[in-house]
């Protein structure tokens, strides 16, 4: 039997949303290791604006060094209309599932990131080849103050779970990038590089948070907070 277009594929996990919970990183999903990444990466509302839409148009993968493949939509899904359950920031339900609106685009036309968007993430590794990561936008983030996306992992990806990057604006105009996930590797091959896995996903959260630091438009290193990173559950 064929196997369906990527962008019919389900996630690989059960808690969707569940980045978003305040409580993640003292009771992640069975079976899953939290981790937070945090760090200001400016100030101001050019800042703000500018980091809304490097992580809304995949800005933080690229220049952090990734290559990200976005999966044109497969015929009978909505190219950007999907909206899957919203949550608050507690992570409880607050909307049901439905067609969303219009596709969005940058001043310069790029489209902004939706809810259903496939995309395949080509991490490079030692330089030497390139380590293929398909992953679907479950949710996103959009209030006044926060602004992002999470997106959770499907069928080939070496991990499963959820990530979550948000840009927040403070009160005094500081802008500051937040990375959330629960994840664990994917079949019992990658358990066996779950020590590596680890130091993988730091090494890349730090690359993120230092893909929006420096002047607009460019990349320069960024002193982030110690990653709050649990045990085992």
């Amino acid at each position: 039997m064929a196997r369906p277009p990527m962008a019919q594929r389900s996630v690989t996990y059960g808690s969707v949303g569940g980045t978003q919970a305040v409580d993640l990183m003292q009771y992640p999903p069975t079976g899953h290791r939290p981790a937070e990444y945090r760090a200001r990466i400016g100030h101001g509302e050019q800042r703000w604006q500018y980091a809304c839409e490097q992580v809304l148009t995949w800005g933080v993968q690229n220049n952090a060094g990734m290559r990200v493949e976005r999966v044109p939509a497969a015929d009978g899904y909505a190219e950007s209309g999907y909206q899957p359950v919203q949550f608050d920031e507690a992570g409880q339900p607050i909307g049901a599932a439905a067609l969303g609106a219009e596709p969005q685009y940058t001043a310069e036309g790029v489209q902004l990131t939706f809810p259903g968007e496939t995309i395949v993430l080509h991490v490079p590794v030692l330089g030497v080849f390139s380590a293929r990561a398909p992953a679907r936008v479950v949710l996103l983030v959009d209030e006044e103050d926060r602004q992002g996306f999470a997106y959770g992992t499907l069928p080939g990806h070496p991990e499963s779970g959820e990530e979550l990057f948000v840009v927040e604006r403070s009160e005094d105009g500081s802008v500051w990038l937040s990375i959330r996930a629960f994840s664990r590797p994917a079949n019992f091959g990658w358990r066996l590089l779950a020590p590596a896995l680890r130091l993988f996903q730091e090494t890349w959260s730090r690359r993120y948070l230092r893909a929006l630091a420096g002047p607009i438009g460019g990349s320069t290193a960024v002193a982030a907070e110690p990653p709050r990173d649990a045990q085992d559950h």
